[in-house]
């Protein structure tokens, strides 16, 4: 309550913008009105049956700015959480925002860089070219002769997201206890993570960051450029970057006069991006076509680096997998794939899953493998993923916006490209390498670690377990179709045991019988008879008798 008495004014504005779009009913039910003293016949229970429910929620985040329209925008990536009639209309948020004036502009960049502007640029243009809800872009060019495009954040937007994240957060706790919909779902953490990534977006050191580690991935490729960043002139709400002159892939019609080749065009967009997926593992979240140029050299350049997406060695394994069971209509496949890339819930139905992922690949079964689309597919099976609780990795759903993005800029520009093709070859790599005799060495020793570690911890969980069971607190949880699977790998444990118990008591008599008779220097003879010999032979026997049980049992 402390967080709302210090915002009132904030959540008033909060609760008059969900009355306005039909949501009065959320307003009573977390009791809004009573904290903000609202009149209960402004509460209205209509429903603006001209407007659909994702219209409605999207005019909800226009009317409350910069930060709500910034969560729907990263909301509109997790096609892994909400339904594709809410995504699309997420895709279409704006910030209507006006620009703040040149001489506020200098004045924080003077504060942020410890320099007049006048002493760190030869010229620097007074209006913007571009105006955003975080920050706006002036041109300029450094005493040294470079031409710059400097990003400066709006004056007090920190301050503000801060504000709002917090009365999210505190909205998103109300609602979970609320509803059971934001339980299932989850809200409160979703709300954790999207308020992570506006955070980092704030700071545009970590973007300039993220330029430079991108910049590495093409240093030997002529065909892809990066602006390069002036860090004596960049901080946490300063970015100063070349100056990247060239034609916006959305201008088709601009490409075509001058000349260029759009199939050249699409192919090196193409080959940009998929080698930072699959081969870097570290790529551009956001490639639309205002953050992709064509220079006049033919190379492509991209800018903005604000949002980013990360992908580990296991999860491209996991997500080539994932596709490849696709393409094979291989519902198991895709099942072993879904599980190792998400968190599946305690309560979930395999079963159900896989009945769902056979449904799914029906429907991909005659569609040609090159008209396919790789972000669709991606983002149905993190479909599927979603109506089973499935809580999948952001990254992989900011890749699957991020595949659909590129998709329809390739679409634009030459719609005869297939992107699923131009990624085999990706595809034949990551398998390469993923058995390569280097990585499964790798990951033998890794597991032989972990079975060593596994082993030396075998005495102190046995003393857990003994401890638990001698204070009655062991619970078990065994379902019958577990159970016989259960006793059968007992089984198997108890008589390679027993084979072990067998030979190596077998092996410690023998031991025995052939030291003595070499310390007699005799032969072992009792009765006139060859002791050792004798012994071999039933010993073996027994163990032979042994075994041919255990085998014919079927339970080794």
């Amino acid at each position: 309550m402390a967080i709302r008495i210090r915002h009132t004014g904030r959540y008033r504005e909060i609760a008059m913008a969900l009355i306005r779009h039909g949501f009065g009913y959320m307003v009573e039910e977390i009791e809004l009105f009573q904290v903000l003293t609202l009149p209960r016949r402004w509460i209205t229970h209509e429903s603006l049956e001209s407007k659909s429910l994702g219209e409605r929620i999207r005019h909800v985040l226009e009317d409350l700015g910069p930060t709500f329209i910034k969560l729907g925008q990263l909301a509109s990536t997790r096609a892994d959480l909400l339904p594709d009639s809410l995504i699309q209309e997420l895709v279409k948020l704006q910030a209507q925002v006006p620009s703040f004036s040149s001489e506020t502009a200098k004045g924080i960049l003077a504060q942020e860089l410890g320099t007049t502007v006048e002493d760190a640029f030869s010229w620097f243009e007074d209006n913007p070219v571009a105006a955003a809800s975080i920050g706006q872009v002036h041109l300029g060019k450094l005493t040294t002769g470079e031409a710059v495009a400097v990003k400066i954040q709006r004056p007090g937007v920190m301050k503000m997201v801060s504000r709002d994240l917090d009365i999210i957060s505190d909205l998103a706790v109300v609602i979970e206890k609320r509803w059971e919909w934001a339980r299932q779902y989850q809200l409160k953490r979703i709300v954790q993570e999207l308020s992570k990534s506006i955070m980092a977006e704030l700071d545009y050191a970590q973007e300039a960051r993220n330029a430079e580690r991108i910049a590495l991935q093409f240093q030997n490729n002529r065909h892809i450029h990066i602006p390069q960043i002036y860090w004596q002139f960049t901080s946490s709400r300063v970015l100063t970057m070349e100056y990247v002159e060239g034609i916006m892939v959305r201008n088709k019609h601009e490409l075509i006069e001058e000349g260029y080749d759009l199939k050249e065009i699409a192919e090196r967009i193409t080959n940009g991006m998929l080698h930072q997926i699959f081969i870097e593992g570290f790529f551009h979240g956001d490639p639309h076509p205002g953050n992709i140029l064509v220079r006049k050299d033919g190379s492509i350049a991209f800018i903005d680096f604000g949002m980013v997406g990360r992908i580990s060695t296991e999860m491209k394994e996991q997500l080539s997998s994932l596709i490849i069971a696709l393409m094979r209509k291989n519902s198991e496949g895709m099942v072993r794939a879904i599980l190792k890339l998400g968190l599946f819930p305690d309560d979930g139905e395999i079963s159900a899953l896989r009945a769902d992922l056979s449904r799914l690949q029906e429907e991909y079964y005659d569609i040609p493998f090159a008209d396919m689309s790789m972000g669709k597919a991606l983002n149905d099976l993190f479909g599927v993923a979603r109506q089973h609780q499935i809580i999948i990795p952001p990254d992989l759903t900011l890749l699957g916006k991020a595949l659909l993005t590129i998709e329809g800029v390739i679409e634009n520009i030459d719609p005869t490209l297939s992107i699923i093709d131009m990624a085999e070859p990706f595809g034949k790599k990551l398998v390469k390498e993923r058995y390569s005799a280097e990585k499964l060495t790798k990951k033998l020793f890794v597991g032989l670690g972990s079975l060593f570690e596994g082993v030396l911890d075998l005495p102190g969980q046995a003393r857990q377990l003994s401890s638990l069971i001698s204070k009655g607190k062991l619970k078990v949880e065994i379902s019958v179709p577990e159970l016989s699977a259960m006793m059968r790998h007992l089984d198997q444990i108890s008589n390679r045991l027993s084979i072990s118990i067998v030979l190596l008591a077998f092996s410690i008599i023998m031991a025995g019988l052939i030291i003595g008779s070499a310390m007699n220097n005799e032969a072992s003879i009792l009765w006139q008879l060859p002791v050792i010999g004798i012994a071999f032979i039933i010993a073996l026997l027994m163990v032979l008798w042994l075994l041919y049980g255990i085998f014919k049992s079927g339970r080794f």
